[in-house]
This record gives structure tokens, C-alpha cells and sequence, in this order.
């Protein structure tokens, strides 16, 4: 590493840990990071006059000049996060602190034509009508845009998307639709991307969305498979010769364990199912506990297969905080191995976690040059 690379580290290091606390102070960042005092000070010191961390105020005197507290300036820099699905398009802002600081989800029908790419676009541009001037366009970093599907990075391509019925579709009209930086990314691992990797560095992220996904980290890196493949569990057979999956095939466990499970049925959202199970609804309580039941069986064979925390995300994983309990006893009859539930984690957003995990990569690129 030269010394200039070993400059930017040390930078983006130090600018990492601000951003995960309140507030610190320089002689924390030396102890918690092992750095001498003299580069804390004038990474600090260069940080403070962009801007980019700010004074917060003033911590209890021991004796002596009190020290400040400094925190990251979260309207520094921002990305905007797109969630594409079948019938809909969320938006997201994301400030440098990784905070969602404006939120839309507006229904529309995916087709795969120029016009999309278009409504998109304008979409996007009325989202962002609050950030027109130029110094406030100047700070927004890029769009990242997540996809039900396998994505190739290098050449802007769809390879395959069951749920927009896609093949080899060029996202490149997408891409032109914008006037600044585009990442694309598939809405499970951009969802696993919006959990913070310091604390997950061997995870698996189980997406409970209308359909669903699954990722997977080790070692703090988003593990993708020599096809982009990796963390498929939707398609993984659950019930042998069982319900039919819009994939094709029988019994996989998108059929048992999508969120569009406890939906479709009744065409209500799953706003309305979870209101009905909490009022104990005699048909939507029986619809509830089979499910859980079937992700039971699903979270025990991933803890089977993989031994690692499981994240239990998307929009179902939202709802599922009131209920670990039950979900926990499921699984404890069909794992035999674990004493406890503990490695069950619940999501950090509760919507919207792709799109936030697609606008976070810009973020990341920019502190990692910062």
C-alpha cells in the first residue's frame, strides 16, 4: 500500500467509525482504532475543514480544557436508493449518516420497454424537486437502482428476473435516463448491504418480500457465487411436488415463504393480513401459523447449511419482531443442534432495506476516497 493509499484508509477508517456513534472524541478514535494521537489530530483537523465531520459540543471536564465531541455532518453528501419490482418503484434519499430523509413508494407496472426508463426518470426528478439548486445537486453522490434479478455488473444486464419476466435485458436505457452515476444491484444483496457489515461479518439476509431472496456475507463481503447466483433460497425445494412457484418448478420455498403467501388470496396488503392477525382473525391466524411453520423449516435448514446469523428482512421481516417467539419455538423443533435462537436477527429498515442498500454503495465509494 503507498503512502497516499495508506492516507485514504487511515481517512475513511476514522470517517467508518464516527458515522456508526452519536458523538466521539479524537482520544476515543486513537484508542478504539490504535492510532497515534498526532494522526488522529490532523486526519481530524482536515475532516473538520470540509466539512464532512462537524463539533457536536462539549464533553465533562476532568480538569483542564474541555474536549469537544465531534459527530459526522450527515447533509455533507447524499445517494438516492430505486427499488424496482412488478408493481411498484420506491425511493429513497440517504444521507452520509445512512439515514433515510425522505421516502416514496408509488405503484407502477413494470414493462420493459423506453417509456419505463422515462417514468422512472421523472419520477425520480419530482422526488428530488427539493434539491434542484446547484450546491444541493452537487451533493447527491448517484442513484443506485435494486432488481428482482441476477445482475452483470460490467455489462449493465439483467441475466435472468423471474418476477419482471426478464432475460438478457440491458438496463443501459435505464442508465442514460439519469444525469448522474448509476449502480445497479439485485434487491437481496442490496438489502444485506443496508445492515451494517461491521457488525455482520458472516450473515445471511433472508428477503420476505412479494417474492423471495436471500444473500450472504463472509467476512464482511457480499458473497455472489461463480454465476451471481449464490443465495437463491427462494428456489430451494421445500415441499417436494408441492405448490407451484412462478418459476416453473414445485414446492419451492418463494410458494411457502413470499410474503405475496399471506396476500394473494385476498388481494389486501400485508398491511391489512397483519391488522387481522393481530385482531385474531380466525382465517388469517391459521394463514399465519402455517407460514411461520414453513419458515421454520426454511431458517432451520439455512442455520443447518450455513451456521451463521440470519436476518430475517423485507417486508414481512418488518412484522416480525412481535412474533419471535413462536417463529422461535418452530424452529427450535426442527433444529436439534442450537440451544437458542439467538443468531435470528431482525432487519435494521424496515422498508425499503434494498434501495437503501443500493444507495449506501455510493456513499461507501465516497468514504473510501475521501
Amino acid at each position: 500500500m503507498s503512502g497516499l493509499e495508506k492516507k485514504f484508509a487511515t481517512k475513511s477508517k476514522i470517517v467508518n467509525y464516527i458515522i456508526n456513534r452519536e458523538s466521539t472524541s479524537k482520544v476515543e478514535i486513537s484508542k478504539e482504532l490504535n492510532l497515534s494521537m498526532p494522526t488522529v489530530l490532523s486526519n481530524v483537523k482536515d475532516l473538520l475543514e470540509k466539512g464532512i465531520i462537524i463539533e457536536t459540543g462539549e464533553y465533562e471536564s476532568t480538569g483542564g480544557r474541555k474536549a469537544k465531541s465531534i459527530g459526522i455532518n450527515p447533509s455533507y453528501r447524499y445517494a438516492m436508493g430505486i427499488v424496482i419490482t412488478a408493481n411498484h418503484l420506491g425511493m429513497v434519499l440517504v444521507n452520509l449518516k445512512y439515514e433515510i430523509v425522505k421516502s416514496e413508494r408509488i405503484r407502477l407496472k413494470f414493462v420493459s420497454d423506453m417509456s419505463y426508463c422515462s417514468q422512472v426518470a421523472d419520477f425520480a426528478t419530482k422526488f428530488l424537486d427539493h434539491m434542484n439548486d446547484a450546491e444541493q445537486k452537487e451533493k447527491l453522490l448517484g442513484v443506485g437502482i435494486s432488481i428482482p434479478g441476477i445482475i452483470n455488473q460490467e455489462q449493465k444486464l439483467v441475466i435472468k428476473s423471474h418476477a419482471l419476466k426478464l432475460e438478457n435485458y440491458s438496463l443501459s436505457f435505464l442508465e442514460q435516463a439519469f444525469s448522474v452515476p448509476v449502480y445497479f444491484s439485485n434487491d437481496a444483496n442490496a438489502a444485506m448491504m443496508a445492515e451494517d457489515m461491521n457488525i455482520y461479518q458472516n450473515a445471511i439476509y433472508l428477503s420476505l418480500n412479494q417474492t423471495l431472496g436471500g444473500a450472504f456475507c463472509i467476512g464482511g463481503n457480499l458473497f455472489s457465487g461463480e454465476n451471481q447466483k449464490a443465495g437463491e433460497f427462494g428456489h430451494m425445494i421445500l415441499v417436494p411436488g408441492g405448490k407451484k412457484c412462478y418459476c416453473g418448478k414445485q414446492g419451492c420455498a418463494d410458494a411457502y415463504c413470499a410474503a405475496s403467501v399471506l396476500t394473494d388470496d385476498t388481494k389486501e396488503t400485508l398491511e391489512q393480513f397483519m391488522k387481522k392477525v393481530e385482531e385474531q382473525d380466525g382465517q388469517a391466524v391459521k394463514v399465519w401459523k402455517e407460514y411461520l411453520n414453513n419458515l421454520a423449516i426454511l431458517i432451520s435448514n439455512l442455520r443447518m447449511a450455513y451456521d451463521m446469523d440470519i436476518i430475517l428482512g423485507g417486508e414481512v421481516g418488518g412484522y416480525l419482531a412481535d412474533h419471535m417467539i413462536t417463529l422461535g419455538k418452530k424452529v427450535m423443533e426442527y433444529n436439534g443442534f442450537d440451544h437458542d435462537v439467538r443468531y435470528l436477527k431482525m432487519c435494521s429498515y424496515k422498508r425499503e432495506a434494498s434501495a437503501v442498500g443500493a444507495a449506501k454503495h455510493f456513499l461507501q465509494e465516497f468514504i473510501k476516497n475521501i
